[in-house]
């Protein structure tokens, strides 16, 4: 008996570091912020905004501009697929028409929206403090006969889920062949912007082993193959660019 026991301690001893290892590693930079969703969620457009909120998600998530943002705390994140990975975003570059979303379509609002109307907008002026406000004024009084129209839902990410919900260094190329929507917001476009710095690529190119002597022959050859190659180089892009045309 006291070797089954031993041998099962160190079969779980072994085990423990691997199984610890799932839930918190990452190849890209990101965020967890307790959002694991399966599949891609409903999203009801918020009537009288250009913003979808997800019903079925007991989380405030939402879906504007091209970007899918969430409210955890105070603090809010964005990502350009539905299950990120996430990227803080500070109070002074979250979209407006974000903000205004009124109270009732937060489904898993923060303690301190207590006793605020559900018909109106969060107080953020109340959470961020007065710099904020100053830097924000009317940001809760705008034309709502003039409200943009919403942004198409990137519906090609439902065939991604599970196993086959990409990496984020896979999300950017996927996201750009298949969703042609321009962010219509300064602030969204540098949201993107900033996202597509900080995913490096997995693999990177090795580096070139070092040259092995030439011998005369080949040295003198070696500016006619360079030569040769440049032409046909140049021939190429000609082609490609007629086709471009013929297009």
């Amino acid at each position: 008996m006291r070797s089954i026991v031993l041998v099962l301690g160190l079969l779980l001893g072994a085990a423990m570091p691997a199984f610890a290892q799932v839930g918190i590693g990452f190849s890209v930079p990101g965020i967890r912020i307790g959002i694991n969703l399966p599949v891609y969620p409903r999203l009801v457009a918020i009537p009288g905004y250009p913003v979808y909120y997800a019903p079925g998600i007991r989380s405030n998530y939402f879906f504007y501009d091209g970007l899918y943002w969430v409210l955890e705390g105070d603090e809010w994140y964005q990502s350009s697929w539905y299950n990120g990975p996430w990227e803080l975003v500070p109070p002074d570059a979250v979209p407006l028409y974000i903000l205004r979303v009124p109270v009732r379509y937060y489904r898993s609002p923060p303690v301190w929206f207590r006793g605020w109307r559900a018909d109106a907008p969060p107080r953020w002026g109340d959470r961020w403090g007065r710099d904020w406000v100053d830097h924000h004024r009317d940001w809760d009084r705008w034309n709502r006969r003039a409200v943009p129209a919403r942004a198409p839902l990137p519906g090609y990410q439902r065939q991604y889920s599970g196993n086959r919900y990409p990496q984020a260094e896979q999300q950017r190329s996927l996201r750009d062949r298949n969703y042609r929507y321009q962010a219509r917001e300064a602030v969204t476009r540098q949201n993107l912007e900033r996202g597509a710095q900080r995913v490096q690529p997995k693999y990177r190119e090795q580096p070139q082993s070092r040259a092995q002597p030439q011998s005369r022959e080949q040295h003198d050859n070696r500016g006619d193959n360079r030569g040769g190659d440049r032409g046909g180089d140049r021939g190429g892009d000609r082609g490609g660019g007629r086709d471009r045309d013929n297009r």
